[in-house]
């Protein structure tokens, strides 16, 4: 999952703050041409085609416990509930894409909501686990952003233990030994702290589930990373901690839907459903089900 992460790392912008400037939102965005819509596959299906055929298409991160997986010949995780949900708000079946990562998230929006890859046109009438970003909107107005679902953390996990008295925080990895997710948030965070005095003591790894696993056999003294991501992995006497992360320009951000512009009767129809959802506590409850904390997104 490392260029998924990556990829949000570098759609969120660059982990340690810098001097802000006062700038209208898309100042500085300049449109290109926009495409040509050529055919009906190019742009998806309109709600009234989904509620035809009796299913929608939902993209969902491959292999990204606890958020989407497979075991075996089923999907399962946290977007699945989710997009079942969609789709009998609907009243029709999910029919879930679970896909690789991209090199970056916008070529995750092209090859899967709006455009497809050059092998296979097939777009998905909605793609979950959308980071939103004002700027990053800007950029890619072939895509319309909303059903803002959860809110994701950056967060410490720990053995009480080693930290009887108090959490960790960065500082103390200038002499622990801290797992983190190889080109993540918490990697570019950490490596760039106090001048690169943290080095020594950072530990990479392909995925959270190999981090946690190296705190469980103590390898490591902790590990960092999008909260949910930390607990789907528990281990005894571990827990997870939000410490003040100073100079972190994004130290948490809101998950969502993305669907074609041209189909924005399908955002409002998704939006709703998630908010009906958000309102009676189905997705909180989700997030329960799976032993994770649910922090509820700004909307």
């Amino acid at each position: 999952m490392s260029i998924r992460i990556a990829a949000l790392a570098a759609t969120l912008g660059f982990a340690v703050a810098l001097p802000a400037t006062a700038q209208t939102r898309c100042a500085d965005y300049v449109p290109g041409p926009k495409p040509q819509n050529a055919s009906r596959d190019y742009v998806g299906q309109d709600l009234d085609a989904i509620r035809d055929q009796g299913f929608i298409d939902i993209a969902v991160y491959d292999n990204f416990r606890p958020f989407s997986w497979r075991d075996g010949d089923t999907p399962k995780g946290i977007d699945i509930e989710i997009g079942r949900i969609i789709a009998a708000d609907l009243g029709v079946e999910p029919h879930f894409l679970l896909v690789e990562s991209g090199e970056n998230l916008e070529a995750d929006l092209r090859y899967h909501v709006w455009q497809g890859d050059v092998i296979d046109k097939r777009v998905s009438n909605v793609m979950l686990h959308v980071p939103y970003d004002s700027d990053f909107a800007c950029r890619v107005d072939q895509v319309v952003f909303t059903g803002q679902y959860f809110e994701e953390h950056v967060a410490i996990a720990y053995k009480l233990a080693d930290y009887p008295d108090k959490p960790p925080v960065p500082a103390y990895f200038r002499f622990d030994d801290v797992a983190v997710e190889n080109d993540s948030i918490s990697d570019f965070y950490l490596t760039s702290l106090a001048g690169g005095q943290l080095q020594a003591h950072i530990h990479r790894y392909p995925t959270a589930q190999a981090q946690m696993s190296a705190l469980a056999n103590g390898e490591v003294m902790a590990a960092m990373g999008p909260r949910a991501e930390l607990e789907a992995f528990p281990g005894d006497g571990i827990v997870v901690t939000e410490p003040r992360l100073p100079g972190l320009a994004k130290s948490k951000w809101t998950l969502g839907v993305a669907v074609h512009t041209s189909h924005r009767d399908v955002g409002y129809a998704v939006d709703d459903a998630i908010a009906k959802a958000l309102e009676d506590g189905r997705i909180a409850r989700i997030f329960t089900e799976y032993g994770l904390t649910y922090s509820p997104p700004e909307r």
